[in-house]
């Protein structure tokens, strides 16, 4: 399906073809047509392997293809990453290692070939990120070469635990959806795309269909190709919200220490008048969806609520990354700022310019201002005017 919304996204099948010689490996060809699933019409591909092509390939086997191939490096390099993390998510189903994993079902060409293609697809398409959306669940059961198998499969599930990738619930009909991400599919997309929603001025559109048809839902994968601009959308996380007025300030606190300590994202207390004119608190915390089960527990156990209101949110979040600059205070870190790629502002980290202050026995202002001025003076910090030059 990916390969198939490549070439509906424009990439032909002639390109492809070429990238794919340079694995120097014969024994299968690229079978495209037109079809639909339910209302979409897309691409059908697929991996036709000739009489004799090899079977029960290991990782090995393909990490070698793939080194002795005449791949451009960054083609081969995200190949190679995605093949290791299929080896280590069917060790990790099977209580092996990597090097052990037998891969069975995924052990012939076409696996190479999908895994390949689709980065040299890409590639083709002059994809520099890729975003996904939840990937779903699926439901029902598959048989393997180990037999009945739950969907989705254990290989399956190890790649997204893998990722945190978030999941879509499986759908009403889930025992007849079946098998909705392949180990391979989720390969490619949890080690290449990142689960954010971005902005994007959409430029081509490609619908790569799967083999199945169902009358539950268009089997199609839509690969959206564009400009990205501004700040990238993202979801996966959860407001959780709660109004007490029984609590005093030092419970509080430590409500608020454990709510962070757990991994939560942001924490803050409102002033609020509850009923019969009472002043109260409204306790707000954001957490990542997979731990809204244990921030709401933490809070009916260390609170005097009675219940928690829950629902999810999505936020704009900039680009962000923390470097370390050394100074003539010592090394710091600071945190830099994009939007777009662009360096609009960098901040000092609190903790680096604490541990400075109290070393050096200076007050913690003047060791952020001087860190500031040396992560710009050495560029971490580009003005718009200096960027816009650049382009």
């Amino acid at each position: 399906m990916i390969l198939g919304s490549i070439i509906d996204a424009g990439v032909t099948v002639s390109d492809l073809e070429r990238e794919l010689r340079k694995l120097d490996v014969e024994g299968f060809s690229l079978a495209p047509s037109r079809a639909r699933r339910g209302g979409v019409d897309g691409t059908l591909v697929s991996v036709e392997l000739c009489e004799g092509a090899p079977r029960g390939l290991s990782w090995r086997d393909f990490d070698t293809m793939i080194g002795r191939s005449s791949l451009e490096p960054a083609v081969a390099g995200r190949s190679r990453a995605i093949l290791r993390r299929l080896a280590e998510a069917e060790a990790a189903a099977h209580g092996t290692t990597a090097e052990d994993a037998r891969l069975h079902e995924l052990g012939s060409l076409d696996t190479i070939v999908d895994v390949v293609g689709s980065v040299a697809g890409l590639e083709l398409l002059r994809v520099e990120r890729v975003y996904s959306s939840a990937l779903p669940a699926g439901g029902g059961i598959v048989m393997s070469e180990h037999g009945p198998l739950p969907v989705p499969t254990p290989a399956t599930t190890a790649l997204m635990a893998m990722a945190r990738a978030p999941v879509a619930p499986a759908h009403a009909n889930a025992a007849e959806t079946g098998e909705m991400v392949t180990p391979t599919g989720a390969a490619i997309i949890t080690t290449l795309a990142a689960f954010h929603r971005p902005g994007l001025i959409l430029e081509r559109i490609g619908y790569g269909l799967g083999s199945r048809e169902s009358r539950h839902y268009p089997n199609a994968l839509a690969l959206w190709v564009g400009e990205e601009t501004g700040a990238p959308f993202v979801t996966g996380n959860t407001l959780l919200e709660t109004n007490v007025d029984d609590m005093g300030g030092n419970l509080l606190g430590y409500l608020h220490e454990r709510l962070f300590e757990i991994g939560a994202r942001d924490v803050w207390f409102t002033p609020i008048q509850m009923k019969k004119n009472r002043p109260g608190i409204m306790i707000s915390v954001i957490v990542p969806s997979d731990l809204e089960t244990r921030a709401v527990d933490l809070i009916m156990r260390e609170s005097s609520t009675l219940g928690v209101r829950v629902r999810p949110i999505a936020r704009y979040e900039a680009e962000r990354e923390v470097v370390e600059v050394d100074t003539a205070l010592g090394r710091a870190q600071v945190k830099i700022k994009r939007i777009g790629g662009r360096a609009v502002s960098v901040a000092p980290e609190y903790e680096s310019c604490r541990r400075i202050a109290l070393d050096k026995g200076l007050p913690l202002d003047e060791v952020y201002h001087a860190v500031r001025r040396k992560a710009e003076e050495t560029g971490h910090l580009v003005s718009w005017d200096e960027q816009e030059q650049e382009e």
